[in-house]
């Protein structure tokens, strides 16, 4: 027993090496890429381990690759892993892009991927565009009739404009712009009905793709319907504007009337109130012109007669006379 003993522990320690050693070298994936002709050392896998890096993250990618013609390295590849990029799908991207002819090279896949976007779904975009559907864009003619457009637009990535490049959403509004500026410069919306296709070819000139992610290569009108006669709308609304001004402008010169009207009678009143203070001064004249002696007893009689006389002229002038509608008896 004691001869064993040491031999058995030597067993132990060899196993244990060989399991911590394929536990930090990946001998399996080693082996992998040797027989793939990819050149990958035990120390560079090593310090793949060391730098928290999967190995096979990185080797597994490089080998279908280089089985695909690409010309990779390493040591970027590793880089891309470390910025937080997806090295898997960026050599999907590079070999999609190699079959389709598609001129894309690592750097520019990496900060494409790195910047948040599908590097592969924008080759596979290069390759097969899409088409963005509008919704229904208003816009007014010249005679005052609204037209309803849709439209579909067939884009495809631009690879060399993805990074820092705008998205749909800039195409569609950029669409929508050009679609209600042709709408508006037309005479009449009959004929953005006889010709649809002025409308693309005018908007199509216009650039639109200009520092986008996409190049446009067609705009398609897919429905156009008319709405309301806005330009009668508006002259409606004009008027009704234009009547409220004329009708507050007309109440306010009723009442300026009004208070006129009201300043008048109170001239009136007060021109009243003199002369009743002047009727009231006669009897003191009277009284005084009889102590100066400048007037008797006679005189101031015969002026009574003349008086009651004249009052009773009056009174019968005014026999049989009405007073008109809407007029007052002044006392």
């Amino acid at each position: 027993m004691p001869d064993l003993f040491g031999p058995i522990f030597i067993l132990i320690i060899i196993l244990v090496a060989l399991i911590l050693l394929f536990t930090i070298i990946p001998v399996g994936l080693w082996i992998s890429a040797l027989a793939a002709g990819v050149k990958v050392g035990f120390f560079n896998l090593i310090g793949m381990r060391l730098r928290r890096v999967v190995p096979s993250r990185i080797v597994n990618p490089w080998i279908k690759g280089d089985k695909a013609g690409l010309n990779l390295n390493g040591n970027k590849l590793e880089a891309h892993y470390l910025a937080g990029g997806n090295v898997d799908r960026v050599v999907n991207a590079l070999i999609a892009a190699e079959r389709a002819q598609i001129p894309l090279e690592f750097e520019r896949a990496a900060a494409i991927d790195l910047a948040g976007r599908d590097v592969l779904e924008a080759v596979k975009m290069s390759v097969n565009p899409i088409v963005i559907e509008t919704p229904f864009i208003s816009a007014v003619a010249k005679n005052g009739i609204e037209v309803k457009v849709k439209a579909r637009v067939t884009v495809r990535a631009n690879l060399d404009r993805l990074v820092g490049g705008a998205g749909q959403e800039t195409i569609i509004a950029r669409v929508g712009e050009g679609i209600v500026t042709t709408v508006g410069s037309a005479e009449d919306h009959k004929s953005v009905l006889e010709n649809p296709d002025s409308i693309s070819s005018t908007v199509l000139k216009k650039g639109l793709d200009s520092g986008t992610a996409f190049e446009i290569l067609s705009i398609d009108i897919a429905d156009v319907d008319i709405g309301r006669n806005i330009g009668a709308k508006l002259q409606e609304d004009q008027a009704q504007a234009d009547k409220k001004i004329a009708q507050a402008k007309a109440e306010e010169r009723r009442a300026m009337a009004v208070a006129q009207e009201q300043e008048m009678r109170a001239e009136v009143q007060a021109m009243r109130a003199k002369v009743v203070e002047a009727e009231a001064e006669v009897p003191k004249a009277l009284s005084e012109a009889f102590r100066q002696g400048h007037l008797g007893a006679f005189d101031y009689y015969n002026m009574k007669n003349i008086m009651a006389d004249t009052n009773m002229r009056d009174a019968i002038s005014q026999t049989g006379k009405q007073p008109q509608k809407g007029t007052q008896k002044e006392d």
